[in-house]
């Protein structure tokens, strides 16, 4: 494992260590893409810096792997890694252009996903001043209720004598509200009406499914699919096992240990009151870094040498720490900067991210710039062209 130092290395400046396994993220990208099978693209995406593992490193492992699609949210994204993408890759912006970014967005070899009638409109106005047709998508709103174009914006453009003068149609999509449920009525609603407006346009590959609708069955994969969460190793299938390898791993240092009597309080607020005589731990993450105050008496953290031993996080996370409970542990040494996993192989993400009130999501996107950041790449392949 390629790193600067060690956790518990005392020169490692860091609190927090996230360490992110690179080959973990292709194996999944191969195993998505395999799922699909032949004659269906599998795209990848990697907005907001790749859910927050650093887009600069993934793009990269994601082309070895075979992508050659790519969707980001916002243009600056898609700019910052068109220079690791040759030729051959496609970028999508899924927010389309901000009025006014038509040219640079274009400039930066990026294609806009067009959702409404305005964003068409600015992406003709460009392709006239440039005296020729350029590449976009379009988004339909399916009954999300979010992006892309409704029916009655469809039929308004489709009056038009030539309604898709100027643009070079790459991709036709939409997005399910409520994959993650598979047996929800919205989902098979959102097909049929997907296919329904779909069929007013010409002909173009089409994109419906994300990480969960992947899994819902061929018929909801159509020419492309384009997963996120279930790439960086979320579950994509919720309730169930999950099928995807683990790619981060988060861990907190110790800065100090102490022994309390009963009755003596943790943290601000008083929040948590020893019943016992107990040994804490305070370890160097807190909401500062990312890692959610809401988790706070609700959540707990591992020793990798006594994985099946939870260690509860108690009263109340500040800004820069938090306190553990590691009573457990009995006399254990546990020397400052010893790493304990806040996330890891036998403390799931999304258990974290349900002590804290939200979803993996929302905590993988949240972790900050404080830790020391690990790129294993020990069991990477060199090449493989899908």
């Amino acid at each position: 494992m390629p790193v600067d130092t060690e956790p518990n290395d005392p020169a490692s400046p860091a609190g927090g260590i996230l360490t992110i396994d690179l080959a973990a993220l292709a194996g999944n990208y191969r195993f998505l893409r395999d799922r699909v099978g032949p004659g269906v693209t599998c795209g990848a995406a990697v907005k907001a810096d790749a859910y927050g593992l650093g887009a600069a490193r993934v793009v990269p492992v994601l082309h070895r792997a075979g992508c050659r699609t790519f969707f980001v949210a916002h243009l600056a994204e898609g700019a910052a890694i068109r220079p690791l993408l040759g030729a051959d890759s496609t970028i999508f912006v899924l927010n389309g252009p901000m009025p006014g970014t038509e040219a640079a967005l274009h400039q930066a070899g990026l294609v806009p996903v067009l959702n409404s009638l305005e964003q068409i409109a600015g992406w003709r106005a460009l392709a006239q001043r440039a005296g020729t047709p350029l590449p976009a998508a379009m988004q339909l709103d399916s009954g999300m209720s979010r992006f892309g174009l409704s029916d009655d914006d469809l039929h308004t453009l489709l009056a038009e004598d030539a309604p898709l003068t100027g643009i070079i149609p790459q991709l036709v999509m939409s997005h399910l509200a409520c994959a993650d449920e598979p047996a929800h009525p919205a989902n098979h609603a959102q097909h049929a009406a997907f296919q329904r407006l779909r069929a007013r346009l010409p002909a173009m590959p089409a994109s419906l499914a994300a990480s969960s609708g992947l899994f819902l069955g061929p018929e909801w994969h159509f020419d492309m699919v384009r997963p996120g969460a279930a790439l960086y190793g979320i579950n994509p299938t919720p309730g169930h096992p999950n099928p995807m390898q683990p790619v981060v791993r988060l861990q907190a240092r110790i800065v100090q240990t102490r022994r309390i009597g009963p009755g003596t309080a943790v943290g601000y607020g008083a929040g948590f009151i020893a019943d016992r005589p107990s040994r804490i731990a305070t370890l160097a993450v807190g909401y500062g870094d990312g890692f959610p105050r809401a988790i706070g008496g609700r959540g707990h953290a591992i020793l990798p040498a006594q994985p099946e031993t939870p260690l509860p996080i108690v009263g109340r996370i500040s800004m820069d720490c938090l306190a553990v409970d590691v009573t457990a542990l009995g006399d254990i040494p546990l020397a400052a900067g010893t790493a304990l996993d806040l996330i890891g192989p036998h403390h799931p993400l999304e258990d974290a991210a349900d002590a804290a009130g939200t979803i993996g999501y929302e905590l993988l996107t949240g972790l900050g710039a404080r830790y020391h950041r690990r790129y294993r790449e020990d069991t990477l392949p060199q090449g493989d062209n899908g």
